[in-house]
């Protein structure tokens, strides 16, 4: 079945791009607004909205096969690939991936995607939301030319089974932790919250109390409200490095010491920690950091689990953290990755080495690119998915599960028919 055109149409995400850089930097709120001038290079304000990019692809039978260019919503941070618009890459796409993809067979999806990932402009790789989003079509466009879901596919291609259980989802609050944390409760989130600890003085506490007050609350408000004591989700919360800005990146002991009481507050419940350090210089720098406070926490039997994530980008900066053991748990940011081909071998990667497999992404994504990651996961089975795109919690989650549960549908009935 052959490829006989590329279309591509702009599109929004479920969020927005933000300059991180800003932030940190004590960007002020004003409504939804961020107030201040922007410090990545990129950005016209410190929060614009979120682009994609639709690549449809025309298979000679008629059929469209789709997927979404998207990228981060702290792009042109931690080392990642600069700010995504669409008018300035949908012409990149015509002019050199359509020609390449024009004609060629939808037969193999890791010959396709590792053809596609070799392009280079100016001797330079494509930018990661094109390599993401072309990946998703290539995936689709096999699976539609053989009659198999994208999963199935993914499966027989890299030698794994697809899950007869659903994957865990994990929801992410924004800056609503408080609102939001009650619509996970609602939906049976089996991760929650994320929260955006991202501020010292506002979310964590110059001591590390409001974020110590925030577990405390969490944890009452589910055991208060869940319907059913079989529920016990996984507290998860993405500090954005901030137990390192107060108690200093390489000081072990101090940050262990924080992290085992907020252990001890989350019970009955596990707790993660996503991100208990940022060390802004180098890769390496991060990984040792990290790999300290994993041995440290190891060492004193506290099951506080570490997710890695800044300088976590690349499949190869993937592999780099999980050999080193660098974090109990690897974020392999979709949208980072490039190809979700990349997303496949980092799962896969994970699961090899005993680490943990969690498959994010960004909140900047799409209904689209959440569905294609939904089946790539249903093939690998990580730990846990990220419901996305968007910050209101309902949608993303609905759009994760509700493709989850049509696999799982459609396979069983295609077993009832023996197929």
């Amino acid at each position: 079945m052959k490829i006989i055109d590329v279309i591509c149409s702009k599109g929004r995400t479920g969020f927005y791009f933000d300059d991180q850089r800003a932030i940190k930097q004590g960007a002020g709120h004003d409504g939804t607004f961020y107030v201040g001038e922007p410090a990545t290079p990129g950005f016209r304000a410190i929060r614009q909205a979120g682009e994609a990019i639709s690549v449809m692809l025309l298979l000679e039978d008629g059929q469209i096969a789709h997927g979404d260019c998207a990228a981060v919503q702290y792009s042109g941070a931690g080392g990642r690939d600069p700010l995504f618009l669409a008018e300035e890459f949908i012409p990149l796409i015509e002019k050199h991936i359509k020609p390449q993809l024009v004609g060629k067979e939808a037969e193999n999806f890791r010959k396709l995607a590792a053809d596609m990932e070799a392009i280079e402009i100016d001797g330079k790789r494509l930018h990661t939301a094109i390599r993401y989003g072309v990946s998703q079509a290539l995936l689709d466009a096999v699976a539609k030319a053989s009659g198999r879901l994208m999963c199935e596919v993914v499966a027989d291609e890299y030698g794994c089974e697809v899950s007869d259980t659903p994957i865990p989802i994990f929801t992410q609050s924004g800056d609503a932790r408080y609102d939001n944390a009650d619509k996970m409760i609602i939906k049976g989130a089996q991760v929650l919250p994320h929260a955006l600890i991202n501020h010292v003085e506002t979310k964590l506490g110059l001591n590390g109390e409001k974020l110590k007050d925030y577990v405390a609350w969490l944890r009452d408000r589910i055991l208060a409200f869940r319907t059913d004591d079989s529920y016990q989700p996984v507290m998860h919360i993405d500090c954005y490095g901030t137990i390192g800005q107060i108690f200093g990146a390489y000081n072990y002991k101090a940050m262990a010491d924080y992290i085992e009481e907020l252990g001890r507050i989350a019970k009955p419940f596990l707790l993660r920690i996503e991100g208990p350090m940022d060390c802004d210089s180098t890769r390496e720098a991060q990984i040792e950091a990290l790999a300290g406070l994993t041995k440290e926490l190891d060492d004193r039997g506290c099951d506080v689990e570490l997710v890695a994530d800044e300088w976590c980008n690349t499949l190869e900066d993937i592999k780099l953290f999980a050999d080193h053991k660098a974090g109990h748990m690897v974020q392999i940011k979709t949208p980072d990755l490039g190809g979700v081909n990349n997303t496949i071998e980092a799962v896969l990667y994970c699961k090899e080495k005993g680490i943990g497999a969690y498959q994010g992404g960004t909140c900047n994504e799409t209904d689209r690119s959440a569905q294609v990651c939904v089946q790539c996961a249903m093939a690998t089975k990580p730990v846990q998915i990220l419901a996305k795109p968007g910050m209101g919690v309902d949608e993303g989650y609905m759009i994760v599960y509700n493709e989850m549960e049509r696999i799982l549908a459609i396979r069983q009935a295609k077993k009832a028919l023996g197929k």
